[in-house]
């Protein structure tokens, strides 16, 4: 552990769907001073997000589903279109991406490819996001996808541009989607 944090006090604030805790602790900067901070954490777990791409027809497969937090901070209809995510629960990241792509998407993928991993929030969140890749066809398509339980999704096909023009025009408006897509430009993923 850091030999710079002192934890004091954490206090459970809410347990209700995820964890929601208030965190007193000292911090030692770099001016030698300790310093006392009260945060509050919100725990989700950890999830895995993916970017499905078919490389010969320079597609992607996004999802669209509500998102109530984004319709209480002005998305009007709080639809959010989005790379297929779920949260880890007791899976590893590969094993959950493969289980929510089915789930959400319909497809079945062969071949998932790690690219990276990032803190989507840090200031308050402590989820952490892995990031894969991975090619689709319409041979792995095994049902119609659309979530499980009370998930109401909608599968989108998009042609890779079209989807790279819904960021710049702020139609995809959602961080990991976008991370994604960039490194699928940068990357030369579609090429």
């Amino acid at each position: 552990m850091n030999e710079r944090i002192r934890v004091k006090d954490v206090r459970l604030l809410s347990d209700n769907w995820y964890v929601l805790k208030t965190t007193t602790f000292e911090y030692l900067h770099a001016d030698g001073q300790w310093k006392t901070t009260s945060r509050e954490t919100y725990d989700r777990g950890n999830g895995a997000t993916i970017l499905l791409y078919n490389r010969q027809q320079r597609t992607v497969v996004l999802t669209r589903q509500f998102r109530y937090p984004t319709y209480v901070n002005g998305n009007a209809d709080g639809m959010l279109i989005e790379t297929c995510a779920g949260l880890l629960d007791d899976d590893d990241p590969e094993t959950c991406i493969r289980r929510e792509t089915e789930e959400e998407t319909g497809y079945s993928i062969g071949n998932v490819r790690k690219v990276f991993e990032a803190y989507m929030s840090p200031g308050s969140v402590t989820e952490k996001l892995f990031f894969f890749v991975g090619e689709y066809s319409q041979k792995d398509r095994v049902s119609d996808g659309g979530g499980v339980d009370s998930e109401d999704i909608e599968v989108l096909e998009l042609p890779f541009d079209e989807a790279l023009r819904m960021v710049a025009s702020a139609e995809i408006k959602d961080g990991k989607t976008i991370m994604l897509l960039q490194f699928a430009k940068t990357s030369g993923l579609l090429d």
